[in-house]
């Protein structure tokens, strides 16, 4: 069986997250959407709340499946018995820092492949961050995210209004 894992800190996960998903569910028998936990990032969401958020998006595929980890990808990856990492470019910008990334994660093991996917143009600007910032002032991030991430920044948002 020829695993990958696909890792991020999916703070929210958003349809971009999900178009490499996508792809990388087509290229092999199993995907495992890897959500770092990772507190020095300040992630809006628990790594739990992350987690149920992308698992209510996975019934398209039947060969994914969600877990966390909180210390090198490399070892994740090896402990899961995954042969590949998949990234997901957005821009140019995007590859430098993934392109450091994918060779320290070779040097650390040369046996795990990194593969660069692109995700769709629509998403080609679309962030997590970015969706948090909008989500906030209440802007329309419909076209940007699943519904169920909709619902869980409208609750985070409501929360906050009322502390």
């Amino acid at each position: 069986m020829r695993i990958c894992i696909y890792p991020g800190t999916f703070d929210p996960i958003t349809n971009g997250h999900l178009d490499v998903v996508a792809r990388a569910a087509r290229l092999f028998d199993k995907v495992i959407v890897a959500v770092a936990d990772n507190p020095g990032k300040g992630p809006l969401f628990s790594v739990a709340e992350r987690m149920r958020l992308i698992e209510e998006n996975l019934a398209p595929w039947p060969n994914v499946v969600v877990d966390s980890f909180p210390g090198l990808l490399v070892e994740f990856a090896r402990e899961r018995g995954a042969v590949a990492i998949i990234r997901g470019l957005r821009a140019l910008s995007d590859f430098e820092f993934e392109f450091q990334m994918a060779l320290m994660n070779r040097h650390l093991d040369h046996e795990i492949e990194t593969i660069f996917v692109m995700t769709k143009d629509a998403y080609s600007y679309t962030s997590s961050r970015l969706v948090k910032q909008v989500s906030r002032f209440g802007a329309d991030i419909a076209p940007f995210v699943p519904p169920n991430v909709i619902a869980a920044l409208d609750d985070r948002r409501a929360s906050n209004d009322e502390a």
